[in-house]
């Protein structure tokens, strides 16, 4: 099945997600400026497009997993979820978790987009809960 994204480009440099090889799950987003971004700092980097997701449908900014190994470089919300009646501009909320600055350059991969389908949900108010295994132990509890 294709879902279909409409892109409008916010800057008339701004990339069109795409993905790097074929089948990827995720598409590269890029950056619209050049940031230095020092350690332990965060910033919400620009990508210079808006999108329109379908209803039933969301996207996912995700890390780059070179950026994560090599520079510490990752998102703090990670994934940053992009709800279908958004229509604002995409940014990647990054933060450098290196111990030297890190350089974003114009049109650099900093990021990725997947799109997810978002079940219509309800929630029921009960009583009790059934029993389960787990029970109610959380944090910790399977072991590191």
């Amino acid at each position: 099945m294709t879902v279909q994204v409409r892109v409008k480009r916010l800057n008339p440099d701004a990339k069109i997600p795409k993905a790097a090889k074929k089948g990827d799950a995720a598409f590269d987003l890029h950056s619209m400026i050049n940031y230095e971004i020092k350690p332990g700092e965060r910033y919400a980097v620009p990508t210079g497009i808006a999108v329109e997701i379908p209803s039933g449908y969301e996207g996912e900014v995700r890390p780059r997993s070179g950026l994560a190994l090599k520079d510490g470089i990752t998102i703090l919300n990670s994934p940053g979820t992009i709800d279908s009646g958004y229509r604002g501009e995409v940014k990647t909320i990054m933060i450098n978790h290196g111990e030297k600055t890190f350089h974003i350059t114009k049109g650099m991969r900093i990021s990725q987009l997947a799109i997810r389908p978002v079940p219509e949900v309800t929630f029921i108010e009960v009583d009790d809960l059934s029993d389960s295994d787990r029970g109610s132990e959380g944090f910790g509890s399977t072991g590191r």
